[in-house]
């Protein structure tokens, strides 16, 4: 029984579409962008991993991640910099420092974080985090190897310390987040593993790829490493619930969906069911899967957490693919506050997005409401279609799905590539209206990741697109009468120093909001960690209150609006 089916059946009549606030009553700004990556000196061009033999297309179909993007100040300078993967061999990753006039520079080989992509590992994602405390962004590199822990030693350099630190299991990481599962203020870490822990550029058995295509369960699943706070981290899979789980895992999420003050997780999971887990705060999760989502045959691609209709409940939405023969749908997973979820794609709009990848919320016209940005496209090559070619493969009678050398070459072929991105503007709660094109965002790249951020302070949400085997793209955003808007930028002092896992809810012009600080949600890209406000027409802030990991709360007075305010856990905006 599929997610949908199943929801609507046992609560139908009983929950209804959440019901919109009054929204902006100014007229409505037009959502616009514009591309400027080769002038403001990003223009990464990424690089998928060429595989030896017969069949080392078919590996490099499977492995056609990798592109990915990370925001972070690792200076402090107060502009965010740009860390972007590229994954084939020998090339270098990107290190884009901001130079505060919306160019970059990139310094990756200076700051010694250009490697990765040695004979036997690929680099697959990233994620800034402060991972001992000392008020500077560290680097986590997630490989199909082993990881690479950057320390970040204050000088514009990094050490590599991934020894020390203890990183040095085997796994094909496509997936990376960085939050505080126990409170206990220092930031730990999961990884999403896609392949079994096999390396697949020393392959010695061709039996590697899924072994059901609607509900393979020979796949990575994922590790969970807790910070001892002395500089290493220690695998607690088994111990905190985990290790049961071996699904194809593509993305992670987390945010406190409960409302407990601890962080549950989501797993999107390619070739099965999608998995959430409840935080029970002893240091150990709860599979409720079956009670808060129901099982499904999908292909999940992405997770990002945020409340997109502003009732105080943070909300899930997963890409999966809805092309010319996959017709699954996405999931814009409504909290119903009891710990199930409804989906509410279809109602909202959101559904079809092709063969989706990342998707991001975002308040891009500064209303109050989180729009939403999605990017597609698996393979743009050749005219000929490689789907027919699959089809006879997967009707086969008795074909074992393992086995690499049973897939049908692709060579030139393309496979659901050419495909427009999808952007949806938040229509007070209710809905989501399609505005890519005018939005000036529809392009045909091969999306993978979006990383989000204000690279230049002004209050509107930029973002960069990365894309398989093209460049990068950043998009700035220069839509015009937007409404006014508020960031703040959380040090915990109890807390983590990140405040990954901090709530904030203000109140302004009637509209109540929440956001939370996340460590990395979204496939392939980890967005600022500032959080960003759209207020509307409203002149002031009326109430902020901020619910930190350590269990503190703290009302602030005189927050200043179209400004970054800057926060301290227990002293208040500094």
């Amino acid at each position: 029984m599929t997610k949908p089916i199943f929801k609507r059946a046992m609560r139908a009549g009983a929950v209804a579409l959440p019901l919109g606030l009054a929204a902006w009553s100014g007229v409505p700004a037009v959502i616009h962008f514009t591309e400027i990556g080769a002038q403001a000196g990003v223009r990464a061009q990424h690089h998928t991993r060429h595989y030896e033999g017969k069949h080392g297309d078919v590996l490099r179909m499977f492995t056609s991640g990798g592109a990915a993007a990370a925001v972070g100040d690792y200076d402090n300078d107060g502009f965010d910099d740009l860390f972007v993967t590229d994954s084939d061999r020998g090339k270098p990753n990107h290190l884009y420092h901001n130079n505060g006039n919306f160019t970059f520079t990139d310094v990756a080989v200076e700051a010694g974080v250009a490697g990765g992509n040695d004979p036997l590992s690929i680099v697959a994602d990233a994620v800034w985090f402060d991972y001992d405390n000392d008020g500077r962004e560290d680097l986590l590199v997630a490989r199909f190897g082993t990881p690479i822990l950057y320390h970040n030693e204050g000088n514009g350099k990094f050490r590599d310390v991934s020894k020390q630190a203890g990183l040095t299991k085997f796994g094909n990481t496509i997936a990376a987040i960085a939050f505080d599962y126990d409170n206990d203020g220092y930031l730990d870490l999961m990884l999403g593993n896609y392949f079994k822990p096999v390396n697949l550029l020393d392959l010695k058995d061709p039996h590697v790829l899924p072994n059901d295509l609607d509900n393979a369960v020979n796949g990575g699943g994922v590790t969970l490493w807790h910070n001892t706070g002395k500089g290493s981290f220690v695998e607690v899979t088994e111990k905190a619930g985990f290790g049961k789980h071996t699904g194809w895992t593509l993305d992670l999420g987390h945010g406190d969906f409960n409302n407990d003050g601890f962080q549950d997780v989501y797993l999107a999971c390619d070739y099965g069911t999608d998995r959430i887990f409840f935080n029970n705060g002893d240091g150990t999760f709860r599979d409720t899967t079956e009670k808060s989502i129901g099982f499904d045959t999908r292909k999940g691609m992405n997770v990002d957490v945020g409340d997109y209709d502003n009732d105080g409940w943070l909300d899930i939405y997963v890409t999966n693919i809805t092309d010319e023969y996959m017709k699954e749908c996405n999931m814009l997973w409504h909290n119903n506050h009891d710990g199930t979820f409804l989906d509410v794609s279809k109602e909202t709009q959101t559904c079809a997005t092709l063969w989706g990848w990342a998707a991001k919320f975002g308040d891009f016209d500064n209303d109050g409401w989180l729009d939403l940005f999605v990017v597609n496209g698996l393979r743009s090559a050749g005219k000929d279609n490689y789907i027919p070619v699959l089809m006879k493969m997967i009707i086969t009678p008795g074909i074992d799905f393992t086995d690499v050398n049973n897939w049908p070459d692709i060579g030139s072929m393309s496979w659901s590539g050419y495909q427009k991105k999808k952007m949806f503007r938040n229509l007070s709660g209710q809905l989501f209206k399609e505005i890519s094109a005018e939005a000036g965002v529809d392009n045909e790249m091969d999306g993978r990741g979006i990383a989000m951020g204000d690279f230049d302070n002004d209050g509107l949400l930029d973002f960069v697109q990365t894309n398989a085997d093209q460049p990068a793209l950043l998009y700035r955003g220069v839509t015009q009468g937007v409404g006014n808007w508020v960031e703040f930028r959380l040090t915990g002092t109890k807390s983590n120093r990140d405040a990954v896992g901090a709530r904030i809810r203000i109140t302004a012009g009637g509209l109540t909001q929440i956001r939370e600080i996340d460590g990395g949600n979204g496939y392939a890209g980890q967005s600022m960690r500032r959080a960003h406000f759209g207020i509307g027409k409203a002149e002031q802030i009326d109430s902020v209150e901020i619910s930190w990991p350590s269990g503190r709360k703290e009302k602030i007075a005189k927050t200043t609006i179209n400004a970054i305010n800057r926060i301290v856990e227990g002293q208040g905006i500094r």
